[in-house]
């Protein structure tokens, strides 16, 4: 058991601590390059070259052009510009009215959708999945209407660690002219982004996630892809989020991004055999004991399971309460006693779904404190079932 003194974290899917490469980059631009970049004298140019050199390295990390990366406060805006943009655009433009996107979406996503649907008008579809949380190109295919204004599916999920098809979806809504979104803010900090090779029109990423700040995200926009603002003012970002720019996380983000992405080889090596250690332990030692999400195409850094009987809410208490941070999915639904509608959605019954969790490691992981918890867990599950009776 983890003492109080050497808490034992666990739940990178829901944050991460900020990189001290990270705070050094952003530490001038809070007091001694503090200008507002829109501002035409020297503070307001030396913060507009910062500003711009961090959309530069954004850019092409992500193999885009500069014009194409629109900088907001969070992943949570960056799908919501996304969806609600290119949605009115579409009915603008050409009386588009359709979205598709998943049942295993954020609920940045999903509730957006929903809005959209149910205050102005959209019909929303919601594509099929399988047991994994994948969605089947051909069931994007097969969905797509004349009148279909946009298409959304998660690139990694963040309860389960599925890893969708993004490049076969997008091929198949290039094929047919659709543009196509995805919400890339789990899979930024694992896996190589690539929007060329992916053929996605629009895709949101927030630093939180890759050990940069909270309160900045980025949305890359496809030129030629029709967006219209959802957050009027100024001219900032191409005239498509209006607001002064917060440089110091904007540089803190383009330093993330650089340091994730050019790490997605060693983190994996680093991270994939203690998550298979840890869903192969479970599995074997606990009863009623399931795994949630692809076995194979998933997060390097994502375990996620249910167990039958047990209460998620209980289990996350008895297991800070040990010494050890975990997460029953999303961090947005923790304490939430109704059953995850991701875990609903790849079929299972609300007596597993309620007792989900969610194991997922980062920087300060180590197999000696993996060890560490899988020697107490399948204690504290059964625990948890002879207090709920299960």
């Amino acid at each position: 058991m983890a003492s109080t003194t050497t808490r034992i974290y666990f739940d990178y899917a829901a944050t991460t601590p900020v990189d001290a490469r990270v705070m050094a980059a952003m530490q001038p631009y809070f007091s001694e390059l503090f200008g507002n970049p829109s501002s035409v004298h020297f503070a307001g140019q030396r913060a507009e070259a910062a500003l711009e050199e961090a959309r530069a390295q954004t850019a092409a990390l992500l193999n885009a052009h500069p014009d194409e990366i629109v900088f907001t406060s969070c992943g949570t805006e960056s799908d919501n510009l996304a969806l609600r943009g290119a949605a009115w655009a579409q009915r603008k433009k050409r009386g588009k009215r359709h979205i598709l996107t998943t049942p295993v979406e954020h609920h940045a996503v999903l509730h957006t959708a929903h809005q959209l649907g149910e205050l102005q008008g959209f019909e929303v579809e919601l594509l099929p999945v399988d047991e994994f949380g994948r969605v089947p190109p051909e069931a994007v295919e097969a969905a797509i209407r004349p009148d279909t204004a946009l298409v959304s599916v998660i690139y990694a999920n963040n309860e389960i660690g599925t890893i969708n098809p993004i490049a076969e979806i997008g091929a198949i809504c290039r094929e047919r002219g659709i543009p196509f979104h995805s919400d890339a803010v789990q899979a930024a900090a694992h896996l190589k982004m690539d929007v060329q090779a992916d053929r996605v029109d629009l895709l949101a990423i927030g630093a939180h996630k890759f050990y940069g700040p909270k309160g900045v995200g980025a949305l890359y926009v496809r030129s030629g892809t029709a967006l219209i603002p959802a957050q009027t003012g100024g001219k900032q970002e191409h005239a498509l989020r209006a607001g002064t720019q917060n440089v110091p996380y904007i540089v803190g983000l383009a330093e993330a991004l650089r340091i994730a992405q050019e790490g997605t080889a060693e983190r994996e090596q680093r991270l994939r055999p203690m998550r298979d250690r840890i869903i192969g332990q479970v599995l074997e030692e606990i009863p009623r004991a399931r795994l949630t999400g692809h076995p194979v195409e998933r997060l390097p850094n994502h375990a996620s399971f249910v167990f039958e009987g047990v209460d998620g809410n209980t289990l996350l208490m008895m297991l800070d309460a040990a010494g050890y941070a975990c997460s029953s999915g999303s961090a947005c639904k923790t304490g939430n006693p109704q059953p995850s509608d991701v875990l609903l959605a790849i079929g299972l019954t609300p007596a597993w779904a309620l007792g989900s969790l969610r194991v997922t490691l980062g920087a300060d992981s180590t197999p000696e404190k993996v060890e560490a918890f899988l020697a107490v867990l399948p204690g504290i599950v059964e625990k948890v079932r002879k207090l709920g009776n299960g």
